[in-house]
């Protein structure tokens, strides 16, 4: 259903595409706005005050009030429609879930398979022929014979403990369906909200014999081409929806698309679905060579206002032996979070907030209107929580990029330089990290692909470093293509978020199992020594260093520290462990010659223990693992692996022109880790 952008919230919003680019590549500005713009200006963000350049851009085109498309649905278009003499018959398979209001589940010229208030209703122009109550959460085959002599519909169950059928004849059937096409779960005014089912199977009976469209576990980037007939037709995919689900033929013998996948030859369309934008371009900037690479944004300005859309500079060439790694994947997953009030208590007010719910706009946090998971999405499309001013209603403070943006901040005013990449090591592998001798992380590097992790876990082998500086990271796994990141969550995560069926876990992508990256024996706990412990949204609490930290291999990291106990404020929930913090656990694969080298206890009762977590001990141990454990680990090939274990650790460094302990800690880190083994060549490309 097309809607226009609600700008009550947010008077600009915007996106570019792409979202990061290396010097001498061009970024393309999309905006849509309810007033006149002032100015636009280039602004970068991870400076210690905000540093506008005079950076040369071109004006493409006017910024205008746009409009969203949002509802996923199915096309056979009238071009492909004349490759046939006749539509003798329509068959698929249908699986409905909850929708309200009226919704058409086939639509092809006067002919009509619509609900209406639950029942389905078959009309041809103005005429009804059927009103019978729909059933939900089951498989049906349905059938229109359109032959003249003796049309009829036909709905039947697969569940034989569920049994319905529907069997009518009706009028003269429609004629010239070519010269308008068929649409699956939408009308073609697009006027009322789609269908959310799922699809599968579907048939056209022709003259030149049955055209058939199988749905492919794999994610397509074209229309499907049809199977049998006199010539292959292209069934069109609108808005974004989910594949590799289960249908008819799954009966739970296997979870494994790549085993069986006639098992997993169903889409998932809902009425929410948003599919990349292709909003016109207004400005296209060219980067400049030789500027340093960042976190950058566009500042859009008008009489009273402005707003600032962020993408990201990459290094195009080794200048430091320190490489930041920009959690893209955790930002999209983030990005436009629902945060629905009767679920969650709103600690704080945030514009991007109102504005995701004026628009029905949806993170891979939240859920459908069907109340499955929202599993894939875009970075063409607002992320209008991503920003420098960005508070989280549920901590009511930083979160995600103005933590980062403070550490980078940080590092700027200490003298500390970074080489810059995304996350995507999935385009790169181990060769984008191998020129350097440490890759530092943000506060929450959650998310990641299957590649990105084993690029780190190949690079720390090859005698690299990780200074990861945030919690609960590495924790999930995410998959890319092109500009699409698509997660499937595990039923593990039951409580925090959406869960979603183990059967339905296998990424669209990749067709590899989602879920935690623990289940694969990766991430978390055997790449960086601890995984999430603790979650809540009260105070943070300070560390104390362990007897441990003492020990010569540990004590370089306290040069300077005077007090045992650190950390006891920041601009994340006041402290240095909070919002989300890590501990170790040897049953779950940390290793050995992990060290804890500072922890921080005491945590309010509203922190919840990872609920995945079995204790041994059972309660008596349970309560003392209420922790965080901050972790250092020397590792064989030379490297090491240090662990802040919280997110709210870069948020208790110091502001610029101040120190504290914590300061001197990620300091006495970075010096350690930047430590030259021989100077980079600054002309060696990336």
């Amino acid at each position: 259903m097309k809607r226009a952008v609600d700008h009550d919230a947010m008077r600009v919003v915007g996106y570019t595409t792409p979202w990061s680019a290396k010097a001498g590549q061009q970024i393309n500005l999309s905006l849509s706005c309810d007033r006149p713009i002032k100015a636009t200006r280039i602004c970068r963000l991870d400076k210690p005050a905000p540093e506008f350049l005079a950076w040369p851009f071109e004006t493409i085109g006017e910024p205008q009030h746009r409009y969203f498309d949002q509802g996923s649905f199915l096309f056979v278009r009238p071009g492909e429609l004349a490759k046939v003499q006749a539509v003798h018959g329509i068959r698929f398979e249908l699986f409905l879930t909850r929708n309200e209001g009226a919704r058409t589940i086939l639509e092809a010229g006067v002919l009509g398979l619509r609900l209406r208030d639950g029942a389905f209703v078959l009309e041809i122009g103005d005429e009804t022929f059927v009103q019978k109550k729909a059933p939900t959460g089951v498989w049906l085959t349905v059938e229109l014979d359109l032959r003249q002599e003796q049309p009829r519909l036909r709905i039947k169950s697969h569940d034989l403990l569920a049994p319905y059928e529907l069997h009518e004849g009706f009028g003269s059937p429609a004629r010239n369906l070519q010269a308008h096409g068929i649409h699956f779960g939408a009308s073609a005014t697009h006027h009322e909200p789609t269908l959310n089912a799922k699809f599968a199977a579907i048939r056209l009976d022709t003259p030149q014999g049955t055209v058939a469209w199988d749905f492919p576990t794999l994610l397509p980037t074209q229309p499907i081409l049809s199977s049998g007939g006199a010539d292959p037709l292209l069934l069109d995919v609108i808005n974004q929806p989910a594949f590799c689900m289960t249908s008819a033929r799954w009966d739970g013998s296997s979870f494994e698309p790549r085993f069986v996948p006639s098992h997993y030859d169903a889409i998932h369309c809902h009425d929410d679905d948003i599919g990349p934008l292709e909003w016109p371009a207004s400005h296209r900037l060219t980067i400049p060579e030789n500027v340093r690479p960042g976190v950058y944004a566009f500042q859009i300005e008008w009489d009273g206002g402005y707003e600032r859309v962020v993408f990201f500079v990459t290094s195009s060439q080794v200048s430091s032996p320190l490489l930041y790694l920009v959690p893209t994947a955790t930002y999209l997953a983030y990005a436009d979070e629902y945060l629905p009030d009767h679920l969650y208590e709103w600690k704080s007010d945030d514009r991007g907030h109102r504005f995701a719910v004026a628009n029905n706009l949806k993170s891979l946090y939240d859920y459908h209107s069907d109340l499955s998971g929202v599993s894939i999405c875009s970075y063409k499309k607002p992320k209008v929580t991503l920003r420098d001013d960005y508070d989280y209603p549920l901590c009511g403070c930083p979160h995600n990029l103005p933590v980062d943006l403070h550490f980078l901040r940080f590092c700027h005013d200490n003298g500390i330089v970074f080489d810059v990449m995304t996350d995507h090591l999935h385009e790169c592998g181990i060769d984008g990290l191998r020129r350097h001798q440490a890759v530092v992380t943000g506060s929450h590097p959650e998310y990641m692909s299957i590649e990105m992790e084993q690029a780190l876990r190949q690079f720390v082998a090859e005698g690299g470093s990780i200074a990861y500086l945030g919690g609960n990271g590495f924790a999930a796994t995410v998959a890319f293509k092109d500009d699409l990141m698509e997660l499937r969550r595990s039923p593990l995560e039951a409580g925090r978020t959406w869960d979603g069926p183990v059967a339905a876990q296998a990424l669209s992508i990749t067709n590899e199992p989602g879920g935690y990256l623990r289940s694969r024996g990766r991430g978390e706990f055997s790449l960086i020594g601890g995984a999430i412990s603790l979650m809540g949204f009260e105070g943070a609490r300070p560390f104390t260093r362990t007897e441990e930290s003492h020990e010569a291999g540990c004590a370089w990291l306290f040069e300077g520290v005077e007090d045992a106990t650190f950390g006891t404020d920041g601009i994340v929930l006041g402290g240095a462990a909070g919002y989300e913090v890590d501990a170790t656990d040897p049953a779950l694969g940390t290793s050995a010659d992990t060290v804890v080298i500072a922890r921080a206890t005491g945590f309010p009762d509203s922190f919840f223990q990872d609920p995945t977590r079995w204790y041994e001990g059972g309660d008596t141990q349970r309560i003392a693992c209420r922790c965080a454990e901050m972790t250092l680990r020397k590792l064989a090939a030379g490297g090491l692996i240090f662990s802040a274990s919280s997110v709210a650790w870069c948020g208790a460094l110091p502001a610029a022109g101040a120190m504290n302990d914590a300061g001197r800690i990620t300091l006495n880190l970075l010096n350690r880790l930047g430590a030259t083994k021989g100077e980079p060549n600054p002309v060696e490309k990336i």
